[in-house]
């Protein structure tokens, strides 16, 4: 019997003190959207996990030695994990000041010994809104044009920048720590006219300002973007279905247009998300040249019907201009700047981006080689590589583009050194080359036959 006993007493506790460890854990916290500012009143939402549920969860601000409780969950929870959201601020919270303060919150298990957590995290707590001031320039737009805004702004705040519809452009300090702040942005191709460019700042608390800019539309300016029906050979569809998705499945025209949507769309992402690629000063100092010798086979903004056999399969807008010279002509960098993409991508074939500061970049697509590799440095006027017909292309030749914060933007104002010298240096001061740096002029256009249009 005490053999059986010496046995069975240290099972026992092994799985008593098993059960005991089972029910003792602590929950754990989380807040899925960070908090760094506390305004007039933040919203707080706290991710709270525990195998038992949670007997109580309580948020409390502590500032200047004090502690103020900001909320209470009203009953407990049996949920394994469940999301709490509450607001933070001096509307509830009275006694907090402008200054530095920690954010507390702190959940207790139903578990068996009731165990805790806590988490705490820095915050400011701001209860006034900045103030700005806007430069008094008349700012005179196109669809697709882009321009340079400045502006300053006082007080807290922790972004700022220019808003055109639902597109924000990022604020930058003004070179030679100048004061005062500037924003390069863009009136979208398919932004609705009319719309008002809003200079912005946030203090991550609630507490926003925006302020308008001037803005003029000429009606003699406007471009009148084109219509153009595309006819899709056999041999076409057969080379970017073949190319851009071999193992797909569906008969031809379904994977050619899922091709011509989706992975579009997806490129054009891929594209976008550079912009986080970018310098905070400007690493050209002359105008954009445009590739020498070349010809528009298709402009910025041209609206494409893709007819095969007769019948209209699919229809997209081409940002960019399809510029060709000969096969495999040297692809030459529009402007000094870091390469941040120099890979296949999708529609746009073998593709080059070029990063020239403060969110401008170059795009070259449909490449037949690259010569250069991301993170290189390459000036005005160096081969990266060779036209050719890669991804979505029906012929050799360069797809050139541009875009400003991710938005792609029409190209030929930047090739134009008085736009540069009246738009960008004189009011910032950047310290370009004069006017007379002529850009490269384009060739006279000649009429192709339908055949031979380029695509993408």
């Amino acid at each position: 019997m005490r053999k059986v006993l010496r046995f069975v007493l240290p099972l026992v506790t092994l799985v008593s003190t098993a059960i005991l460890v089972g029910c003792s854990s602590a929950p754990a916290i989380d807040l899925p959207t960070p908090v760094t500012t506390i305004g007039q009143a933040t919203p707080v939402s706290v991710h709270v996990t525990d195998p038992h549920g949670v007997r109580s969860v309580s948020a409390t601000v502590e500032q200047n030695g004090a502690s103020y409780p900001v909320w209470q969950m009203s009953q407990p929870s049996k949920a394994k994990e469940a999301t709490f959201n509450f607001t933070a601020g001096v509307k509830t919270t009275p006694q907090l000041k402008d200054g530095k303060a920690k954010l507390v919150v702190e959940a207790t298990s139903s578990g068996m010994l009731h165990k805790s957590s806590r988490i705490e995290r820095d915050v400011t707590v701001v209860t006034q809104p900045p103030t700005m001031s806007v430069d008094s320039e008349q700012h005179y737009l196109y669809i697709g044009m882009a321009d340079l805004a400045t502006f300053n702004v006082s007080g807290a705040y922790t972004s700022a920048g220019v808003r055109v519809g639902d597109q924000s452009y990022r604020a930058w300090p003004l070179p030679g720590g100048k004061p005062g702040l500037f924003s390069l942005f863009a009136f979208a191709w398919n932004m609705p006219q009319g719309t008002i460019p809003l200079v912005f700042a946030s203090n991550g608390a609630g507490n926003d300002v925006t302020s308008p800019i001037t803005v003029i539309f000429p009606k003699k300016e406007q471009p009148h973007y084109t219509v153009h029906d595309l006819q899709v050979s056999e041999a076409f569809m057969q080379k970017v279905v073949g190319e851009l998705d071999p193992n797909g499945s569906g008969d031809m025209v379904t994977r050619f247009v899922r091709i011509n949507t989706e992975m579009r769309k997806s490129n054009n992402k891929t594209l976008s998300d550079l912009r986080f690629k970018t310098a905070d000063h400007f690493l050209f100092t002359q105008t954009f040249q445009r590739q020498p010798h070349s010809q528009a086979e298709a402009n910025f903004a041209d609206l494409r019907n893709y007819i095969y056999q007769g019948k209209k399969i699919d229809q997209q807008v081409h940002l960019g201009y399809d510029l060709a010279v000969t096969q495999h002509v040297g692809v030459e960098a529009s402007n000094d700047g870091r390469v941040v993409w120099a890979a296949p991508l999708g529609i746009y074939g073998n593709c080059i981006v070029l990063d020239h500061g403060y969110g401008l970049q170059t795009i070259y697509g449909h490449m037949s080689h690259i010569d250069v590799h991301e993170g290189d440095l390459v000036k005005r006027g160096q081969v990266m590589g060779q036209s050719g017909m890669t991804g979505m292309a029906g012929g050799d030749h360069i797809h050139f583009a541009m875009q400003l914060d991710g938005v792609q933007i029409d190209p030929k104002e930047w090739w134009d050194p008085h736009w540069i010298q009246d738009h960008i240096t004189k009011r910032i001061d950047a310290g370009m080359a004069p006017a007379s740096d002529v850009a490269t002029k384009p060739a006279q256009r000649r009429r192709r036959p339908a055949k031979s249009r380029r695509r993408r």
